[in-house]
Order: structure tokens, then C-alpha cells, then sequence
């Protein structure tokens, strides 16, 4: 008898991939199908979807807050850091591409296979969807096995099987219709980037747990700098199975379990006390960043395209969504190959987000002088790159320069001058407000870590998921920027920008 249950019991957890499979796929699938033959992101589907969705599983008795029926999509939600490593890698490639005279030449090994599988999707892109699922479990789930610090739970005994699974069924899922010029080569590049990805992992927490004494900076901070490193290092490298996947279906996959998990937690955090002004401010601050950055490229960079506001605001913000679209190619060519640039750079500014942070976590209030003096840092570098694009004259690499400069210029200036205006909330929850004011992938990743305790890592998926709401007017207004041959619509980027303002005002008097 003892047998057959524990067989049930296993039997039932491999369901749990299938299940979650089921869930996640489709609704990528389904988002992509809804604006095939527009300019649009299909990020703007997932983010109503998942969010609806979730709520639904919960309201429905299917499941309750938190999807912990769903472990499996709990995990996934958590593989944020991931993701990001192989972005950051890629961005390395592109920095040393864009500053150095010795381009890599074209990589033309892997021609994809466009016959739609489904309406907007061919058929590389599923199998790319598929493997990302897979692939992001596998690793995380590995990572966590090596570094021995999986849950103490019955979930903690699967993780070698997770990882297992995950691994092999990535490594072998190629789509056999497209055109590779060296199979053999291209796999092993997948393995090597498999086992790079795990490595910087393990080096990454290895190194936050040395340092923690002195300074508590979060994993997320060495894998950036260890992952862009490489990528300034092997900027020839061509790109494996691996990496492909993960930059095109990664973030989707990702902010897809985030939103089914925040959408099951609709209705128990909002009877938290004091939530409703960090929910506010992080609304109407998601407004004011982003079309508030917008705004000033247009009006003192005298820019209004997309090739520049997609990818200096995904840098500049850190910003999930925007970065996924970007990636995809959603928004175009030259946004996809700027975009990993813009998001490293203001990572290195994390310096000052993290340590400043953590000293105020230290000391339980926020270190208001320091903070303030970065954040006129920002200012100062974002005028210096208004005006750089303002005199790029549309040649290429002055405007690279221009946006890194606005990247991190506008990222200190939305991190530190936000967190001033959120002095007098506790620490954790001006770090929850902040990290959905501005989609901020690191802070996210910081706080879904445990740096703001286990309360703030708990509410995170829900407090970050819903100025998600935004994003149809972001993906609005982008995919009416792409219908209009690249140019943004100035006036609702305006109005946008004032109400975000109003909001926020309002937000914080209310606080």
C-alpha cells in the first residue's frame, strides 16, 4: 500500500509538467495569435490574460492564493535571474561589437523554420517557446541542487528530477526543420551555455554569501557582471540553442507565471493594511517613468523614434515588459540588437542601488543624503545624454552612446529620486512600491531573493504584476509607433506623463 502511494505521489508531480506546460504555452501561443498582423507585443495579451487567468484558478476553487497546487509554476515565476544572465551576455557581445573596430562577422549558422505552427508563430519560435519552458526549470532547478538550497519541503526531494527532465528535454528539443549549417557544433554551443548559464549561477550566490558580512549585495549583481564579462570576452561567439530561446521566449515565459501567480493573489493582498498606496504608487509611477522618460527624449533629445525610446527605456527602467518585446523583436530590428546594451548598463549602477540599499536595510531607514546625491548623478548624465542624441544627427554609434548614457542617467534618476519621495513608507514596502513603479527586473529578482525579507518576497509577484495593467497603453502606443514607420505620437506620450504625475502626487498625500 505504502508502494502504491508513493507511486501515486510521484505519478502526480510529473503531471504537474504537463500541467504547467499546458497553462503557460498556450497562453503565449494565444497572446502572439491575438496580434498577429498588427505592430503589436504580445506582452500586452499576457499581462491581462495571466492576471485574469490566475485570479479565475483561485475564484473558481480551483486552486488557492498562490497557486501552491502548481508548484511547478511557482519555480518558473522565481527563474527571473536566469533570463537576465543570458541577456547580460549578449549585451556584453553587443558593447564590445559597438566600441570596438573589430565587428563579429554575421551569424548565419541557423536559418528558422517560419511555417506557422499556430497563427503568429512559426514553427522555430514553438519549439523556442517549448524548450524555454523546459529550460528554465532544468536550470533552476539544478542550480539550486548544486548550491543545496533546495525548499525543506516534499517539493525539495524532486529537484534532481526537475532538473533532469528540464535539461534533457531542452537539450534534445531542436527544431529539426530548420536550417543549421553545423548540428554537431550547434548543440555543443547549447551545452557550453547550459553549463556557462549554471556556473555563473553558483559563482554569483557563492560570491553574495562572502560579501554578505560587508555588504549585502543580491545574486543578481554578480551574475550581471560576471555574465556581461564573458560576453565582452567572447564577443564572437555565435549563439546557441540556448541562448536563441531564452532571449526570444524567456521573459514571456517568465512574466507569464509572475502573472498567474499575482493574479492569485489579487484578493488576499489587497486586504493587507497599507498596501493600497505602495499598489497606487506603483501604478501611477509606471506611467510617470515610462512615458515621462519618453516624454523628455522627445522634447530635449528631439527623438521620437522607436529605435531609441524602446531600447533606452528598457534600459532605463529595467524595465521586464519592454525588454521581452524588445528582445522578441517586437519592436524591430535595431531595438532588438540595442536593447541587451541598454539593459546592462544601468545594471552597473546597481552598485549604488544595491549597496545603498542594503546599508539602509542595515540601519532600518533609508540613507536619505547619499541617495539624494546619486540621484542628481542621474539628472546630471541624463541631460548630458539628451543632449548627445540631440547632436547624433542619426549616425549610429553617437546615438548608442547618447542612449547608454540616458539608460543609466535615468535610471538612477527614477530608482533614487523615487525612493526620496517615498521617505517615511518601511523600507520593504517602498522597495515593493519602487520595483512596480518602474518594472524593474533587478529589484525585482532582489526582492523576489529574500534582500526585503520573506513578507516582501511573498507579496512581490502581486504588487509587481499589477502595474502591469499599464501595459496596454505602453504596447498601444509602441505598436502605433511601428504602424507610423517607427515615429511615437507625442500628444498621449504627454497626456500620459501628466497623469502619471497626478497620480503619483496624489499617491503620495494619500500616503
Amino acid at each position: 500500500m505504502e508502494s502504491s502511494l508513493v507511486s501515486s505521489e510521484h505519478l502526480q508531480f510529473l503531471n504537474q509538467f504537463w500541467w504547467s506546460l499546458f497553462i503557460l504555452v498556450p497562453m503565449v501561443l494565444i497572446a502572439r495569435t491575438v496580434v498577429t498582423g498588427t505592430r503589436y507585443s504580445p506582452i500586452l495579451i499576457i499581462v491581462i490574460f495571466g492576471l485574469l487567468m490566475g485570479f479565475v484558478l483561485v475564484s473558481s476553487g480551483v486552486s488557492t492564493a498562490g497557486l501552491p497546487d502548481f508548484p511547478l509554476l511557482n519555480i518558473l515565476s522565481r527563474t527571473t535571474i536566469v533570463a537576465l544572465g543570458a541577456t547580460f551576455f549578449v549585451g556584453g557581445q553587443q558593447l564590445r561589437r559597438v566600441f570596438s573596430k573589430n565587428s563579429a562577422p554575421q551569424d548565419d549558422s541557423v536559418i528558422y523554420c517560419t511555417d506557422e505552427v499556430v497563427l503568429g508563430t512559426g514553427r522555430t519560435q514553438f519549439v523556442f517557446i517549448i524548450r524555454a519552458f523546459f529550460l528554465l526549470l532544468g536550470i533552476e532547478a539544478l542550480t539550486k541542487y548544486l548550491l543545496g538550497i533546495t525548499p525543506n519541503d516534499e517539493l525539495g526531494r524532486f529537484y534532481p528530477l526537475i532538473a533532469y527532465l528540464g535539461l534533457v528535454i531542452a537539450v534534445i528539443l531542436i527544431d529539426n526543420r530548420a536550417v543549421i549549417d553545423d548540428k554537431r557544433a550547434y548543440l555543443g554551443r547549447g551545452l557550453i551555455e547550459i553549463a556557462g548559464l549554471v556556473v555563473i549561477l553558483v559563482i554569483a550566490y557563492e560570491i553574495s554569501l562572502l560579501v554578505r558580512p560587508f555588504i549585502a549585495l543580491p545574486q543578481i549583481f554578480f551574475v550581471m557582471i560576471i555574465s556581461s564579462a564573458l560576453g565582452t570576452i567572447f564577443y564572437r561567439q555565435k549563439h546557441g540553442p540556448a541562448v536563441r530561446c531564452l532571449l526570444f521566449a524567456g521573459i514571456p515565459i517568465i512574466l507569464a507565471a509572475n502573472f498567474l501567480v499575482g493574479g492569485s493573489l489579487i484578493s488576499g493582498t489587497l486586504a493587507i493594511p497599507g498596501i493600497a498606496p505602495t499598489l497606487m504608487y506603483g501604478f501611477f509611477g509606471q506611467i510617470l517613468w515610462m512615458f515621462g522618460g519618453i516624454s523628455a527624449l522627445m522634447l530635449l533629445a528631439n527623438t521620437a523614434s522607436v529605435r531609441n525610446l524602446a531600447p533606452g527605456m528598457a534600459g532605463a527602467l529595467s524595465h521586464a515588459g519592454l525588454t521581452g518585446a524588445c528582445t522578441a523583436g517586437d519592436l524591430g530590428e535595431e531595438a532588438a540588437h540595442r536593447a541587451p546594451v541598454m539593459i546592462n548598463i544601468p545594471f552597473f549602477g546597481h552598485i549604488f542601488v544595491f549597496s545603498l540599499l542594503a546599508l539602509s536595510i542595515e540601519r532600518n531607514a533609508l540613507l536619505v543624503m547619499p541617495v539624494a546625491l546619486v540621484g542628481l548623478v542621474g539628472v546630471g548624465l541624463s541631460l548630458l545624454a539628451f543632449r548627445t542624441i540631440r547632436r547624433s544627427g542619426g549616425e549610429e554609434r553617437q546615438e548608442v552612446t547618447g542612449l547608454m548614457l540616458f539608460s543609466l542617467g535615468w535610471q538612477l534618476t527614477a530608482v533614487f529620486v523615487g525612493l526620496l519621495l517615498l521617505v517615511g513608507q518601511p523600507l520593504a514596502f517602498a522597495a515593493l512600491a519602487k520595483s512596480a513603479a518602474l518594472s524593474h527586473f533587478g529589484l525585482f529578482a532582489a526582492i523576489q531573493g529574500g534582500m526585503f525579507g520573506a513578507e516582501a518576497a511573498a507579496l512581490i509577484a502581486f504588487v509587481f504584476a499589477m502595474p502591469f495593467l499599464v501595459h496596454p497603453l505602453v504596447f498601444f502606443l509602441f505598436g502605433r509607433a511601428m504602424e507610423r514607420d517607427g515615429e511615437m505620437p507625442r500628444a498621449p506620450v504627454y497626456a500620459l506623463a501628466g497623469i502619471g504625475l497626478m497620480g503619483v502626487l496624489y499617491g503620495l498625500f494619500w500616503m
